[in-house]
């Protein structure tokens, strides 16, 4: 990680002041990291010797950072790992502009690498979640959001760089056509068990913990799982206090919402819901060979389910 960040600084360097000071902030916010952690993880578990995996895995975290920066403008967001935001502090202008920057940073750095296999996972993979990102938006304010049109939204939006990010690993290493689609398996289920946590915490973590302000969700408007759940299972007022809140983005009435899904079983069943995802991705890796990188995947697999932040 150590020479990924090295990379990281090396090329976030831009000429025009604002670009450094807006990337140089979000980057340096820290956050998990774990998406350039898998393309790391995955490389090493199929014994590679290179470096080109440094490249990648901080092509991997510009995609994300771009994401975030143009998500925080769309959701008007104000706090992110416990920081103000960057539209925050420097206007929704500067951090959408910024995003492209690292985007286009991002293919700039893939090309380098001279592979089109490469390329064709993080193009695809970017399409993929600019989808996500508009099918979210269709989603917003809209009560009768379905459990599957829910989950295509993480599939894409949340879990499709995951994928792409463990499949590179594993690409860059040498690994065969099958082991690139177990290792995408495992990203693909890891991200997706890390988004259903998040909409756990959502409701029940600390703000300090999580770095976002609890009941964020429900502001935006948005139908995460539990409130699925509690639309489809609740009784016919739990339903009704539901559909007015998402439909108006009421946080007024988060404490009588998290009563509501806490009491019906809707975060339990969202919580199942991330434990069968975690089981595919520890089913994924289970054919890795015996090593340090193997043990930390599937230790990955149950921190995403096990943590608080």
């Amino acid at each position: 990680m150590e020479a990924v960040n090295g990379v990281i600084r090396q090329r976030l360097h831009s000429d025009v002041p604002l670009v450094n000071q807006i990337a140089e902030y979000i980057i340096s916010a820290g956050g998990k990291r774990i998406r350039p952690v898998l393309v790391l993880l995955m490389a090493n578990a199929y014994s590679y010797k290179g470096a080109a995996h440094h490249e990648l895995a901080a092509v991997v975290e510009f995609i994300h950072t771009a994401t975030l920066l143009h998500d925080d403008v769309v959701d008007e967001s104000s706090l992110r790992r416990g920081r103000a935001t960057a539209n925050a502090l420097f206007g929704n202008a500067a951090s959408v502009l910024v995003g492209d920057f690292l985007y286009s940073r991002a293919f700039q750095m893939m090309v380098s690498l001279d592979s089109m296999r490469v390329m064709s996972i993080l193009s695809d993979a970017t399409n993929v979640i600019a989808e996500g990102e508009v099918l979210q938006l269709l989603n917003m304010h809209d009560p009768d959001v379905t459990e599957e049109r829910y989950l295509q939204v993480i599939r894409s939006k949340t879990a499709k760089l995951f994928e792409a990010a463990a499949e590179l690993g594993a690409l860059v290493a040498g690994a065969n056509d099958d082991q690139i689609a177990a290792a995408g398996e495992y990203g693909r289920s890891l991200g997706t068990a890390f988004q259903l946590i998040d909409d756990v915490l959502d409701y029940t973590g600390d703000a300090a913990e999580i770095g976002k302000n609890v009941g964020d969700d429900l502001r935006e408007g948005k139908p995460t799982l539990p409130l699925i759940w509690l639309m489809a299972h609740g009784t016919s007022e739990q339903r009704e206090l539901v559909r007015s809140c998402i439909e108006n983005g009421d946080e007024q009435h988060f404490d009588a919402i998290l009563s509501a899904i806490t009491n019906s079983g809707a975060l339990d069943y969202t919580r199942r819901a991330a434990e069968e995802a975690g089981e595919r991705a520890l089913n994924a890796v289970q054919d890795l060979p015996e090593s340090a990188y193997k043990t930390a995947l599937l230790q990955l697999a149950r921190f995403a389910l096990d943590r608080n932040h």
